[in-house]
This record gives C-alpha cells, sequence and structure tokens, in this order.
C-alpha cells in the first residue's frame, strides 16, 4: 500500500502541536512534508497555510494538516483555495463528521484548545474516515465557486 502523504503547517502559536504531531503521523506510516513554520518565533500563519494547501490542492499531498492557536486563521486561509475544504475540528466526533459528510482534505487544529492526544487522536482519524459519498456528494459539488 503507498504512503499516505501529508502536508503540515503551523504558526508560532501552533509549532509544538505540529511538532508532536509530525513523529505520530510518521508511525502511522505517512510520508510527512514539513512547510514551517520550524519555531516559536512570531510568523503569519497565512504563510504556512497557503503552501500546505497548494500541496493538497494540486495533489502533491492526499490530506493537509494545518494548526494555529484558535485553528481559524489557518483554516480560512487554506479555504481559499479551489477543491481545498479545510475543517476546524476540536472532537473526534467533527474530525470524523468532516470526512464522512463534507470529504474534508484539511484538518484545521486549534493548538490552544485541545491536549496532543485529542490532535493524535482526531488526525488519526481524519486521515483513515473515508467520505461517505450518497446523499452528501451533490453538497460537497456545491461548495466551490
Amino acid at each position: 500500500m503507498n504512503k499516505l502523504k501529508i502536508a503540515i503547517g503551523a504558526d508560532h502559536a501552533g509549532y509544538l502541536l505540529k511538532e508532536s504531531l509530525i513523529p505520530f503521523l510518521a508511525q502511522l506510516n505517512c510520508e510527512i512534508k514539513d512547510f514551517g513554520t520550524h519555531t516559536e518565533e512570531r510568523v503569519d500563519y497565512p504563510d504556512f497555510a497557503h503552501p500546505v494547501a497548494l500541496a493538497v490542492e494540486s495533489k502533491v499531498a492526499d490530506f493537509g494538516v494545518l494548526v494555529c492557536g484558535s485553528g481559524n486563521g489557518v483554516n480560512m486561509a487554506a479555504n481559499k483555495h479551489n477543491g481545498i475544504r479545510a475543517a476546524l475540528c476540536w472532537t473526534k466526533e467533527i474530525a470524523e463528521l468532516a470526512r464522512l459528510h463534507n470529504n474534508a482534505n484539511i484538518i484545521s487544529l486549534p493548538a490552544r484548545f485541545i491536549s496532543v492526544e485529542v490532535a493524535q487522536e482526531m488526525v488519526k482519524i481524519f486521515i483513515n474516515t473515508a467520505f461517505d459519498g450518497g446523499r452528501h456528494a451533490a453538497r460537497v459539488t456545491k461548495i466551490s465557486c
């Protein structure tokens, strides 16, 4: 089986959580492309959200993982890209539904509001849950402008 390709990025507020997710994803046999940031020094979240979204948009990556303080900034930036369905997730159930019902391809995480363990569980669920299709497919098709 081919390794899942995961693009990951974070701003300064999400840096530590991103760093904890990289070895976790490696244990899940994923190929990871880290778009930064690489320190806790203040940076602008769009500078990391856009490259992750471009990697998913261009199919260089199967999924994206974005992290910032609230998850909102990276999520908004990523969703500006065609074909990107980034979902802000803070529970396992929301992560699962984002894939099942919305065919989300990027998970956005709020580093200041979740634990490492919850983030790891959500990412694992997200990348291992298939889109349900069916009645949801027509709705997802209507998302793009």
